[in-house]
């Protein structure tokens, strides 16, 4: 439909016009942009690519090959499944700001060089740090502050390596890395984004902090954008495998911790890419295949979550659990559409986590890694113990708080948005067969429908809710905030300012003081040097004549003048000697 026009560049063209459109009409046409690049991306061919000169290198925006296809067709439809959501919404800013960030992570998988990614990579975090901000609480302003700088120091790392690796190849194409130094930088700048743990804080901090509909975009995009990456460049690089292991464990134990159930959500995005990147670690097809079809559906059903977890805060004005409660009488429809999510993450049968998640722990199977299969399924219980068991029956069951909660109806289009996402996750589901289609390792060796993998499925779910039973007591959130990383940068921020910026203060008010006065002093100086002489060296200097009188020996007028003569020789001399020195 554009030619060879990168995808991503519709929806930031179609963002900065986005003021222009009436207001009323502004909503409706947010829809526009997501629509034009599905049309186009259905007639971009394998191999296509757009070359752009800039100074001494060769930009390519546009790469498309069978990887970029995958996330790009998921990127523009979850786009525009959010943009329904956000139809209520009349805040031009945030509008705006969706949508240069849909099409800055757009950007991104179809660059094809390492600059063009570098420049969507840092459009990416402006652009998601004023979802946060816009919420305009005093905890989203300084959430939204830590996200931007967390990814412009990910930003730095990532054309640090970039330059690195540019100075020893001379190339920026973007492809498989090597493992240099500067590989390793690149892979650093790429981990923040992926919330490699210890690096991952920022999106609990961040995403429960967001907007409502802000917190859908952001579930989408900044991880899925990474692990997009990681399967471009670091493919079977082995440290990979543990670190998404640690990924996986550690999100789920926290989530498990955590009250406030978009919390819950965030640390299972570091769950859940962390199946995704141990896939890419292990490196065979089916792995891939695996991390590739995960990154699709856990883009579905994580954005209804967020979606119908962000419909309980539209309506009632509460996201802790200790604050909720006994909602099922009155938002049924929005417990069902979370459900729905709620299994699709957990890998049960028939919805769209049980087609991608167990491919990943197949491929670690087949690659004899025992330990890795073992703590992967351990991380899928306490995915279904927390998600699927702990906050739906908290939020929506339980008993009611002592403050009774008010609930107003929701805008039709939340209800549009979830009942979309709600039937692709039970279509892919029951009907893998479209997705398979277009992974990028090539045919899907896994059937998960096989008898083995849908009596495993059905045990580990069966098993979990029968333990959720027995612990339920135990398992009653409190009211308490759970330290994680994010505490080094958050209380070290006095530390930081007396060691590094506080002397640079000190230092400049100091210069700027004896600039002052050194300045000062020449003025006065100046008005009366022979005056200033006297104060100073009175001892040294004759005693001046009275008033009337001359000095000694300056009766004779010859004298004088031979004086003043010998004056003017001298400082011509000098002049001379100065201009031959400086030219």
């Amino acid at each position: 439909m554009f030619g060879a026009f990168p995808p991503g560049l519709i929806l930031i063209l179609g963002g900065l016009l986005l003021p222009l459109v009436p207001r009323a009409f502004r909503s409706w046409a947010f829809l526009a942009p997501p629509v034009l690049v599905l049309l186009h991306l259905s007639g971009l061919e394998h191999g296509t690519q757009a070359t752009w000169s800039f100074a001494t290198y060769e930009l390519i925006p546009l790469h498309v090959d069978p990887l970029a296809m995958v996330f790009g067709w998921i990127f523009a439809l979850v786009a525009l499944i959010a943009g329904v959501y956000a139809l209520h919404l009349r805040d031009t800013g945030q509008q705006v700001s969706a949508l240069l960030y849909a099409g800055s992570g757009l950007g991104a998988v179809f660059a094809g060089d390492l600059f063009t990614l570098f420049l969507f990579w840092e459009i990416m975090a402006f652009a998601a740090a004023y979802l946060v901000w816009a919420r305009r609480t005093r905890e989203s302003y300084g959430s939204a502050m830590r996200y931007l700088f967390v990814h412009l120091f990910g930003g730095s790392l990532l054309l640090g390596g970039v330059l690195w690796h540019l100075s020893e190849t001379g190339s920026i194409a973007f492809t498989q890395f090597e493992a240099t130094g500067a590989a390793w930088l690149i892979l650093a700048g790429f981990a923040v984004n992926a919330a490699v743990v210890p690096l991952h804080a920022w999106i609990a901090d961040a995403y429960p902090r967001g907007t409502i509909t802000g917190s859908v975009f952001l579930s989408a995009f900044t991880t899925k954008t990474a692990v997009y990456t990681l399967a471009r460049g670091f493919s079977g690089w082995d440290v990979l495998i543990w670190a998404g292991v640690l990924m996986a464990i550690y999100g789920v134990l926290y989530a498990i911790l955590v009250n406030d159930i978009r919390r819950v959500l965030a640390y299972h995005i570091v769950s859940q890419v962390g199946f995704m990147v141990a896939g890419i670690g292990v490196g065979t097809a089916l792995a891939l295949n695996g991390a590739t079809s995960h990154a699709y559906t856990h883009i579905l059903y994580k954005g209804l979550l967020f979606m119908a977890t962000g419909a309980v805060i539209y309506a009632t004005g509460r996201s802790r659990m200790t604050e909720l409660g006994g909602l099922f009488r009155s938002m049924p429809a929005v417990f069902w559409f979370y459900m729905v999510a709620a299994l699709s993450i957990s890998s049960a049968p028939f919805f769209s986590g049980f087609i991608s998640k167990p491919m990943t722990i197949v491929a670690a199977e087949y690659a004899d890694l025992t330990s890795v299969v073992l703590l992967l399924h351990l991380a899928s219980v306490g995915t279904f113990l927390s998600v699927g068991l702990k906050v739906p029956y908290f939020t929506w069951f339980g008993d009611e708080p002592a403050r009774p909660v008010k609930v107003k109806p929701l805008p039709w289009n939340i209800y549009a948005a979830m009942g979309v996402g709600a039937g692709l996750n039970i279509l892919l589901g029951v009907w893998p067969d479209p997705l398979y289609a277009i992974l990028p390792a090539g045919p899907v060796e896994f059937a998960p429908y096989d008898l083995p993998y849908l009596k495993k499925g059905f045990q580990l779910l069966l098993f979990t809710a029968l333990a959720f039973f027995f612990i339920v007591a135990r398992l009653r959130p409190k009211p308490k905030v759970q330290l994680d990383t994010d505490f080094i940068y958050r209380t070290s921020g006095g530390l930081a300012w007396n060691w590094t910026v506080l002397p640079v203060v000190r230092f400049f008010a100091w210069w700027e003081r004896f600039s002052w006065e050194a300045a000062g002093a020449v003025a006065r100086v100046g008005q009366d040097p022979a005056g200033w002489l006297r104060r100073r060296f009175g001892r040294l200097l004759p005693t001046p004549p009275a008033a009337g009188q001359a000095y000694p020996g300056t009766e004779s007028a010859a004298l004088r003048g031979s004086m003043t003569l010998m004056m003017v020789v001298l400082l011509v001399t000098l002049l001379t000697f100065m201009v031959r020195a400086l030219f």
